[in-house]
């Protein structure tokens, strides 16, 4: 249940609703097939009001090493699901959700499509396209191909809903 905010109200989400948060959404992305540190750290940087949290605050939020944050950071930066931006006068790196995270990774997750379409192409004419095997990888290709045309169609649509406003979605 999400909780409206009041004129006065601390900035940031408190640190144990968004370890709940951790707990719950990190565990069903994991059973989702989400590695856990990666599931937990995207789910942290969703349930944190900035959306954006260091290293450090990492480690000292979800009590792991800060190699686990290295590695989730670097697999979560890999899918495009988070950003790794420069702390402005700091060494430091700061890891930032972007408000439409499932946007962006719906449509970051559509861009590897290519290449193992690509791929699976050379694979069939490999095997040859009339094989038990070839047909296969043929009909991967065409799945492959309609999925990436469904899910861009889809994120088309959803910017085309956000950017007519709160007024366009409304029923009636």
């Amino acid at each position: 249940m999400a909780t409206e905010r009041h004129p006065g109200a601390p900035r940031d989400t408190p640190q144990e609703v968004v370890r709940r948060v951790v707990e719950r959404l990190g565990g069903t992305l994991a059973q989702s097939g989400v590695p856990m540190q990666p599931a937990r750290v995207f789910a942290a940087l969703l349930a944190t009001d900035s959306g954006r949290l260091t290293s450090a605050e990492l480690v000292e939020l979800l009590h792991v090493s800060p190699a686990a944050v290295s590695g989730a950071v670097r697999y979560l930066a890999g899918l495009r699901w988070i950003r790794r931006e420069r702390e402005r006068g700091s060494r430091r790196d700061v890891y930032v959700v972007e408000d439409d995270a499932w946007h962006d990774a719906t449509v970051a997750t559509t861009r590897i499509h290519a290449p193992i379409i690509t791929a699976l192409a050379l694979a069939r004419e490999d095997v040859g396209p009339d094989s038990r095997a070839g047909r296969r990888l043929g009909l991967s290709v065409e799945f492959l191909e309609f999925v990436t045309e469904e899910m861009n169609g889809i994120a088309a649509r959803w910017e085309q809903r956000q950017a007519a406003g709160p007024a366009a979605e409304a029923p009636g």
